[in-house]
């Protein structure tokens, strides 16, 4: 049987990346992230990105070509484990970057992996969705 404080946990956890994401704050990204080699994203349309070196340039990337991003999430499916924990959301991502607004939706997978008591993001995949 899983805690609830792990559920909360992972949940809280999955809320502080967007929110990194949307304040387009890589200090706070890189407290959620597992920092080592193992760690994988694959952001929508992109290559996969291998270990936290890589990760962290890609957002450093994101937000160096972003003046601006609103992501709202909907959850569509949380499953915790005793160390390994997945979300599965639905993303509408509204960013501005050069004066022009793009407005996309994505399903992004999240998996989150408990070390030394504390839950890690190890891994982001986000994809598309094509209408």
């Amino acid at each position: 049987m899983t805690d609830l404080s792990d559920k909360e946990a992972v949940l809280a956890a999955n809320v502080d990346f967007y929110r990194a994401f949307s304040n387009q704050d890589l200090s706070s990204m890189s407290l959620l992230w597992w920092q080592g080699s193992t760690s994988l994203c694959i952001h929508p349309g992109s290559q996969v990105l291998m270990g936290w070196e890589a990760i962290q340039a890609s957002w450093e990337s994101i937000f160096r070509n972003t003046d601006s991003v609103e992501i709202d999430i909907e959850i569509i499916k949380a499953e915790i484990d005793q160390a390994l924990a997945y979300v599965v959301v639905r993303e509408i991502v509204l960013q501005s970057s050069r004066g022009r607004k793009l407005k996309a939706q994505s399903i992004a997978t999240n998996l989150f992996q408990k070390m030394a008591q504390k839950w890690y993001l190890v891994h982001h995949h986000g994809s598309p969705i094509m209408r």
